[in-house]
């Protein structure tokens, strides 16, 4: 017996593909625009905070070795300006999608060991806690996420990412996570923050896209 299948169906799931490719290309060319503007390192005032663990984004480098990412949280960094996913989708196709800013903090590389035994390189970053509770409602938005802080990652320590990444399931972060100092003057673009006191045995530099 023959099926059937209707082409009124095929043409919606092609058109999601072509939906879904178009996002990712905006959400990359909007990261690379705003990794693009990170300003010069100034002196400013510093405090420190103690960010808490959110997730644990796993990928690789150039080079084939692991990298994980623990994306942190905490109140002291302030959230983004407020945004709808239909905002968010316009932003992208807009001409000046760096217009938008994400406040985070992207710390030092630190040496760790992964499930398998294996050595590997690990990154903290910390953004404001109400906006990465949005992260986790709503899918573009940890996709832009995570887009922009892996922009910001490459552009600071000349590092080179692959978008093959994933979320790990049964834990928050990998390594320990520190205090950390942070300017406490805000300016409207990507900021450097201070990179000079922690209280862990791990020297950690900051910056804010």
């Amino acid at each position: 017996m023959e099926r059937h299948i209707d082409s009124s169906l095929l043409s919606s799931e092609q058109q999601q593909e072509e939906e879904e490719q178009l996002y990712q290309q905006l959400l990359l060319q909007a990261a690379r625009e705003m990794g693009s503007k990170t300003p010069v390192h100034e002196h400013l005032p510093s405090r420190l905070i103690t960010p808490q663990p959110g997730l644990c984004i796993k990928t690789v480098s150039s080079q084939g070795t692991k990298v994980f990412v623990n994306i942190c949280q905490s109140p002291q960094i302030p959230p983004p300006p407020p945004l709808t996913e239909a905002g968010l989708v316009k932003l992208l196709q807009s001409d000046d999608p760096s217009s938008y800013r994400v406040p985070m903090s992207l710390g030092e590389p630190h040496a760790e060991i992964d499930n398998s035994g294996q050595g590997c390189t690990a990154y903290d970053v910390v953004i404001n806690d109400e906006f990465f509770k949005k992260t986790q409602k709503d899918t573009l938005f940890l996709q832009f996420l995570i887009a922009v802080l892996f922009e910001g990652l490459e552009n600071k320590y000349s590092l080179d990412l692959s978008r093959e990444w994933r979320v790990l399931k049964n834990r928050k972060c990998l390594g320990s996570i520190g205090q950390q100092s942070v300017r406490t003057s805000s300016r409207p673009c990507i900021q450097e923050i201070d990179d000079t006191e922690t209280e862990t045995s791990q020297s950690k530099g900051f910056s804010q896209v």
